[in-house]
């Protein structure tokens, strides 16, 4: 690691992040290196010295914009008073991992590269590109330490993302993943719990376990997954909500979805990606259950937790998918009745086997089936928060609206946006990152909106 007395004193820098929450975390470690060497972290490209990419390659969109960023920076100018002679660029992340040094190529301007395996090598390789020795890449294949270990600088002060695995095992043939973040490794138990407590004690309100696919923790250190003694562990730590992302159908077990039903502080919301209804689909998917398997699992975890909000992924247009496919699809998600879907156009990937693939379903015909997804999800989504019309539901505060800054924003326990107007006599600054009672008067299809009825926690 860099010394403090370095150049870093002097240097502003910017991050952009694209994709899952593991690349959120990843930036805010980035976030915490840079800033304890010294540098200070602004809110814009144009301001900033060094611009850091943390990029995601699940999707053809990402590249695109990626590449599309760093070439308009080409000839935009450094901020006054700079010590530099020209604005450093780094691509990390997904990106970083798959193309390394092959970047530098079809982006001239671009001076660091770095993998998912080596973020602690961004404050070394920036300063070889800072002090003239000219553009650097790292990228490894596979690493031993988890970027848990590195400084962070939270987002919001209040939550905490809690990475408890990297990388995955499950290498679906659309997917991209275990190839650019490596093979599943999983955390010791006992240094999960240590960064839990630490949140605690910081007066972290919300922890989000992470990993490619949580419900498969442990399988590599003990021989059979035990994601189900994490939640209870974390939980034991005094964590007031409790989330995780993400769950594989195929791993969630019958003690993890008890969980539900005995932790009062895991809330009542899973999301569990579906990517297809049709059982030829999932197979060529490669995700080894069948759509039976998968409405299974949502009636035992509607059985423990009935008031549960339940989120998902769909591709469609997947290789070969045919008419029957896509209504099997589309039955599914009618069926389960889903609070937030994530619906996708298949992306190819180079590098996954479905990318080799020959498809020949026309580009309007798989945009008029995305179409009919995204209108019986719409009306999921309002019907499910309908339900919450007249109630009163507890709000993590998060911060104002954009559009108003008389309006908090927070979270249900659902993962809801709730909206309401800021009670008389309190700023955001004294409500942020504590708890708030609304009493909800209008039901949309992406948010609530209500009055505050209650104020649990406030800053002074």
């Amino acid at each position: 690691m860099i010394s403090s007395q370095t150049p870093f004193m002097d240097l502003r820098f910017h991050v952009q992040t694209y994709g899952c929450q593991m690349n959120k975390h990843d930036s805010e470690r980035v976030f915490g290196m840079l800033e304890s060497l010294g540098a200070e972290a602004v809110d814009s490209i144009e301001a900033a010295d060094v611009v850091v990419f943390m990029t995601c390659c699940v999707r053809e969109a990402a590249d695109t914009r990626l590449f599309g960023q760093v070439a308009s920076m080409k000839n935009l100018p450094l901020r006054e008073g700079s010590p530099l002679s020209e604005r450093l660029v780094a691509v990390g992340g997904c990106i970083g991992q798959r193309d390394g040094e092959r970047l530098f190529e079809s982006l001239p301007n671009l001076s660091v590269v770095f993998g998912t395996q080596n973020l602690a090598s961004l404050p070394t390789l920036l300063q070889s590109a800072y002090s003239g020795a000219g553009k650097s890449a790292e990228v490894l294949e596979r690493s031993t330490a988890f970027s848990s270990d590195l400084p962070t600088n939270r987002e919001q002060p209040w939550a905490a993302w809690l990475p408890i695995t990297v990388g995955c095992d499950n290498f679906c043939t659309y997917c991209i993943v275990p190839h650019v973040r490596g093979r599943e490794r999983s955390r010791e138990l006992d240094d999960i719990v240590a960064e839990a407590r630490g949140y605690v004690e910081a007066g972290v309100k919300e922890i989000t376990l992470l990993g490619q696919n949580v419900n498969s923790y442990g399988r590599d250190l003990y021989g059979e997954p035990r994601f189900a003694e994490v939640l209870e562990a974390v939980a034991a730590t005094g964590i007031r909500r409790l989330r995780f992302a993400t769950s594989h159908p195929k791993d969630l077990t019958d003690e993890v979805i008890a969980k539900f039903g005995t932790l009062p502080c895991l809330m009542p919301y899973l999301h569990l990606p579906a990517q297809a209804g049709s059982d030829d689909v999932l197979k060529r998917m490669n995700r080894k259950y069948t759509a039976r398997h998968y409405l299974q699992l949502i009636e035992k975890v509607r059985a423990v937790r009935p008031d549960i909000a339940l989120s998902t992924d769909i591709i469609v247009g997947f290789p070969g998918e045919t008419a029957d496919d896509f209504e099997a699809t589309f039955n599914l998600v009618k069926s389960v009745g889903y609070s937030q879907v994530f619906t996708f156009i298949y992306s190819k990937r180079e590098g996954t086997p479905a990318a080799k693939w020959d498809d020949d379903t026309p580009r309007e015909v798989v945009q008029q089936r995305f179409d009919r997804l995204v209108e019986v999800v719409q009306e999921s989504a309002y019907r499910n928060n309908q339900t919450d019309l007249g109630t009163e539901v507890e709000v993590l505060v998060e911060g104002t609206s954009k559009r108003d800054a008389g309006v908090l924003v927070g979270k249900s326990p659902k993962n809801q946006t709730v909206h309401a107007p800021l009670p008389a006599g309190f700023t955001i600054d004294q409500l942020a990152g504590g708890f708030v009672t609304v009493r909800v008067e209008e039901a949309r299809t992406w948010y609530l909106r209500g009055t505050v009825v209650g104020i649990e926690e406030a800053s002074a």
